[in-house]
């Protein structure tokens, strides 16, 4: 049976340099989780010279280049961070809630303090809306009909005492202790260094067909996060390979 492979493969990434372009001592791979497709392309410029003839006469090759884009539907946040950002990251929940139930605003006094889930901490006010689904002004303080004040410290919300017994839908943002959980605060450097890493690539089909390639030296220079109504988030990720310090490209292996 000839060499071939099958599915997506499987793809590693390995920081070598954080957003400073400062070396990472001891890297952690991060597998890229539930891989949709994979391309990784390797192209070079063809020089031609020609005389009098219609033809070439000889071709040389010019600048190189390698390519490579994944999809992947696991929202890993050690993989976005050490791959893309390479920037601090802390543990803990980042979320937010989006009120799809509604809560009555009670009479006097016309006060409702949101709850953020999993024992969280109110962070952001993210808005309003009123049982028709209009957003309501919100306002510093002493609201009339259709506004609301928000105190950012509690997470309380104060409403006009006209607009008790009504329902209001409000969303927010809030932070929650995790030890699973990641979140970064990303902070805008100077341009020029980037996190680095190495890109391991596997794919096979049964015990013997197998197909390994290992990029030394990588840069991600798009992160793609689509959603769709009826399907999953799969996030994109492309990079760019170059030389590593001491002039390794790449590496290739095939089971024949």
């Amino acid at each position: 049976m000839p060499n071939t492979v099958f599915g997506s493969g499987v793809i590693w990434g390995t920081p070598l340099t954080d957003a400073t372009g400062a070396a990472i001592s001891n890297p952690t791979p991060i597998m890229v989780g539930i891989m949709q497709d994979a391309s990784i392309d390797i192209s070079f410029d063809t020089k031609m010279l020609h005389g009098s003839g219609q033809f070439a006469i000889a071709a040389g090759r010019g600048k190189g280049k390698i390519t490579g884009k994944a999809k992947f539907a696991q929202l890993n946040g050690a993989l976005i961070n050490s791959l893309f950002f390479g920037q601090t990251v802390t543990t803990g929940l980042l979320a937010d809630f989006n009120d799809l139930t509604g809560t009555t605003i009670p009479t006097t006094p016309a006060i409702l303090t949101v709850t953020p889930p999993n024992s969280g901490t109110f962070a952001v006010d993210l808005g309003v809306r009123n049982a028709s689904g209009t957003p309501m002004t919100r306002v510093a303080s002493g609201p009339a009909t259709g506004q609301y004040a928000c105190d950012p410290s509690s997470g309380q919300y104060t409403f006009a005492v006209a607009d008790s017994g009504q329902i209001v839908y409000i969303c927010y943002q809030y932070t929650a202790t995790s030890t699973v959980a990641k979140k970064s605060a990303v902070s805008n450097l100077q341009m020029g260094p980037a996190p680095t890493f190495r890109c391991d690539f596997f794919n096979s089909f049964g015990p013997s067909n197998k197909l390994t390639l290992s990029l030394y030296s990588c840069i991600s220079n798009k992160l793609s996060l689509s959603t769709k109504m009826d399907d999953f988030t799969i996030p994109e990720f492309d990079f760019e390979a170059y030389a590593d310090s001491i002039g390794r490209v790449l590496q290739w292996g095939t089971a024949e």
